[in-house]
């Protein structure tokens, strides 16, 4: 699979060597771009998104400058070209509460993330607020990637919108796999053929209760 990049490959090289560089000495787990890039290796991603606890979140302090953005839920540590973007339980407001996230994770490459299904709903609420944004074109390549790409199981992802009443999102799922552009088929590593092929039976599996 080759796909194009979507980002600077200057900023994504300085965002994924200060990933590297905190995971080794801070206790996070990674969602958002870079996510979705250790379970594809398709799109490397500019911000980095991490979910933390309070306390991690005082080590962190410790070194960064922190802000708090009170509107958006979340604290920032602003980097030349990229941001740390932090999400604490109780208080930040993604798709899925940021407390269940620790109770579905995997390592890749030596960093925690959270599995693909989850992964995929918390890129469905971030692609439903950017909708029509740049970013909220990469949140809708990111989804596709995953479902193409990492080892996405439908029945897990039903699992999990039951059990945290987001059963909305599956028809949601549907709009972005239909709507996705084929001029932009590059950023998928697939042709016209491929791509349809697998749209029919991805859309196929969907039907399916």
């Amino acid at each position: 699979m080759k796909t194009q990049e979507f980002w600077s490959e200057l900023v994504t090289k300085a965002s994924w060597e200060k990933l590297l560089e905190i995971s080794k000495r801070f206790n996070f787990i990674v969602i958002g771009g870079w996510a979705a890039y250790l379970w594809t290796k398709a799109h490397k991603s500019k911000d980095i998104d991490i979910v933390v606890d309070y306390s991690e979140l005082d080590a962190l302090r410790s070194e960064f400058d922190i802000a708090k953005n009170e509107r958006l839920r979340k604290y920032e540590i602003r980097q030349e070209g990229f941001d740390i973007d932090i999400y604490l339980g109780h208080w930040s407001r993604l798709a899925v509460p940021v407390e269940a996230l620790s109770r579905h994770t995997a390592k890749v490459e030596g960093i925690r993330t959270i599995i693909p299904e989850l992964l995929v709903i918390l890129k469905q609420g971030a692609e439903i607020d950017r909708r029509g944004s740049i970013k909220g074109k990469k949140d809708q390549i990111d989804i596709l990637t995953l479902l193409i790409y990492s080892d996405f199981k439908l029945r897990k992802y039903r699992a999990f919108l039951k059990e945290f009443g987001l059963e909305r999102f599956e028809p949601e799922l549907r709009r972005v796999v239909h709507s996705f552009d084929e001029r932009e088929l590059v950023y998928l590593g697939m042709d016209h053929q491929q791509f349809v092929k697998w749209k029919r039976n991805f859309l196929e599996a969907l039907k399916s209760p």
